[in-house]
């Protein structure tokens, strides 16, 4: 059992902190003349603090999207200004458990926080060399000696929540306690944990009473979160509970019997949907009174991806063979037109007819076969894309240069501010750096001619670093597109009116080919386009 000591007020645990790392007022003084030096350096630590992240799973699991990274860079910005400027009073001890207790809530893991002590212990240090040199030793202490109080601080928070859990369990019955153990050990001997397979149990109220190791990789939640929550509430995204929720209440219930198949999705700890296929069970026993359905589940989102990937190369082969026939049809005739639209011209003009008239009918038709000429060529680059030539290339260097032509493009731009979002470190990847800048050309361009009507707005070329892939996306405020559900990806459809509707069957043709995807969405304000790379990791 474990015994409750009396807790000490908050002012005693951190004089009880200070004293033991020897923090007084003359480091306090040491770090608020520091601040000066460093508070230039925040901003850009607190990029490469993030982006160092990024190369890593598990912390990188707790990100929800690119808005919460940029507040998160922000927080750290003032949290390196109040470990500067104090005071460091019972207030400050507040704010820094604070921040513990989001980590707990977040399921970071304690080998981050040392981590990245260590990350803005080095960048002070630096700073400091300098800035200060040869009176940059007691600086770097006293910056030593107020992140081992942060540190110390937050650790607290864990210890807290690790006692809490620990006497919740005491306070369960310990008769119960030992018939849920007589029943774990039952269900675990169907060797549940080393299926590749969700198996969770609820009883007749639908609440979750068994939760295998699949699920808490799949999901993010351990046991100890999950155990006695309602399970549809916690689990299955909210626009599903009403069909799909009721569906597993009926069952758990005993109001349905026999197995059903569900295809659904669920949400996981980082607030991301999984789409998973469930074969439900009732299934009650005399030997466990508690669990009474059984839901068996498949993580089905990378094959539903692949099967999309594989429908949408089918079609775009199928309707590239045919624009191939097509345009070799049309190319032929059309070459024979414009030859004789120049023997036309010629005559014209040794007969010396300058006719207003017949010499702008003459230059109409001139324009409009050239004008189909180029669409046929765009026929034959879908329909018949060639070769990719791949070579390790600097993705900063490729969105500069891909942002400058598309701004230097007929006009592009005039009205619109272009803006290039990259990270502090580069991202070197094996590609076709033509192709893919053919890729975010189309984007821009799209984007820009989006804002355009509008009389002005904001296109955005972003890039990104994840742990096994590289992020390029194109963001635009302008009024979206009509129908997000739009097949905008197949080939011939188009929103512009002069549209050939082959731009962006190209662009993700040429994606495919990297082993890539792209995706989009949109609303009124804002729309984006996703471009995802894998990263070759060496060894």
């Amino acid at each position: 059992m474990i015994a409750s000591s009396p807790v000490p007020s908050r002012e005693t645990l951190f004089d009880e902190i200070k004293r033991y790392v020897r923090f007084n007022d003359e480091d306090a003084g040491r770090l608020a003349s520091f601040r000066a030096h460093a508070e230039p350096h925040f901003p850009r630590i607190a990029d490469e603090f993030y982006d160092r992240i990024r190369e890593h799973e598990g912390a990188h699991e707790v990100f929800t999207g690119e808005e919460q990274v940029e507040r998160l860079k922000r927080s750290l910005v003032r949290w390196m200004t109040r470990i500067c400027t104090g005071p460091y009073d019972g207030a400050y001890f507040d704010e820094t458990a604070k921040i513990g207790r989001i980590h707990v809530r977040v399921g970071l893991p304690q080998r981050y926080m040392f981590t990245a002590m260590t990350l803005i212990r080095l960048a002070f240090d630096e700073i400091a060399a300098s800035a200060l040199g040869e009176h940059t030793a007691p600086v770097r202490a006293a910056v030593g000696k107020v992140l081992d109080l942060e540190l110390a601080i937050m650790l607290e928070t864990y210890r807290d929540d690790f006692l809490a859990r620990a006497q919740r369990a005491e306070r369960l019955d310990r008769e119960e306690v030992g018939r849920t153990l007589a029943r774990t050990e039952h269900r675990y001997k169907s060797a549940v944990e080393l299926a590749r397979v969700l198996v969770v149990g609820l009883d007749a109220r639908a609440v979750v009473r068994l939760w295998n190791r699949e699920a808490e990789r799949i999901t993010g939640l351990g046991r100890e979160d999950i155990l006695g929550t309602p399970f549809v509430e916690t689990l299955l995204p909210e626009e599903l509970r009403a069909d799909h929720g009721a569906l597993v209440k009926e069952i758990a219930a005993g109001r349905r019997a026999g197995a059903e198949l569900l295809e659904s999705s669920l949400r996981t700890r980082a607030g991301k949907i999984r789409d998973v296929r469930w074969q439900l069970a009732y299934a009650p026993s005399a030997a466990d009174d508690e669990v009474v359905l059984f839901a068996i589940g498949q993580d089905t989102t990378d094959e539903n991806a692949l099967a999309a990937r594989v429908r949408q190369s089918e079609k775009l082969a199928a309707v590239g063979t045919l624009a191939a026939g097509l345009a070799h049809e049309i190319r032929n005739p059309l070459n024979g037109a414009q030859l004789h639209v120049t023997f036309l011209e010629r005559g014209l003009a040794r007969a010396g007819m300058k006719d207003p008239d017949t010499v702008e009918a003459i230059r109409v038709v001139r324009d409009e076969i050239r004008r189909l000429s180029g669409l046929v060529s765009e026929f034959l680059d879908f329909a018949r894309p060639s070769p990719l030539h791949v070579k390790p290339t600097s993705v900063l260097a490729l969105c500069e240069r891909t942002a400058r032509v598309a701004l230097s493009s007929e006009g592009a731009g005039a009205t619109a501010e272009v803006r290039v979002d990259l990270p502090s470190a580069d991202i070197v990847l094996d590609l076709d750096p033509a192709r893919i800048e053919q890729v975010l050309l189309n984007l821009l361009r799209n984007a820009l001619e989006a804002v355009g009507p509008a009389g002005g707005g904001t296109v955005t070329l972003r890039a990104r670093r994840q742990p096994r892939h590289a992020v390029l996306e194109v963001e635009d405020d302008g009024p979206g597109v009509a129908s997000p559900e739009a097949p905008i990806f197949d080939p011939f459809f188009s929103t512009k009116p002069d549209g050939t509707g082959l731009g962006l069957a190209i662009a993700h043709r040429i994606v495919t080919d990297h082993e890539g995807t792209i995706e989009f969405q949109s609303r009124p304000g804002k729309t984006l386009f996703r471009v995802t790379l894998p990263i070759r990791l060496s060894g």
